[in-house]
């Protein structure tokens, strides 16, 4: 697969929903998966990065849980009518002015 912009992936899911899913689930729904998908990264990253040892046959390459979570985040975009690239767009703009000297100034880094 070729790479892809945020708007190409929006609707590639969409396709993918419509041919393979049947349907959405409900952005109720959606949003526990969300949470779930998040909970089996926050697993593997602290098992990896952190204190915590992985069992034995656990996942210990975040990648695909980090897919996972990106894949239900662009279902519930498409649910919502969220053009994620204009709201990251947005919210970059945002950051840059709010923090454009913050973390600068942050003897902390």
């Amino acid at each position: 697969m070729d790479e892809l912009t945020i708007r190409q992936a929006q609707h590639t899911v969409d396709e993918w929903i419509h041919t393979y899913g049947v349907r959405y689930f409900s952005e109720l729904t959606n949003m526990a998966v969300l949470t779930e998908e998040v909970g089996e990264l926050a697993r593997i990253m602290s098992r990896k990065y952190g204190d915590q040892s992985f069992k034995p046959g656990e996942p210990q390459d975040p990648a695909d849980e980090m897919a996972d979570v990106l894949w239900v985040l662009l279902c519930l975009a498409n649910q919502t009518g969220v053009d994620l690239t204009d709201a990251f767009r947005k919210n970059l703009q945002k950051k840059t002015v709010r923090d454009k000297d913050r973390h600068k100034n942050n003897p902390k880094l």
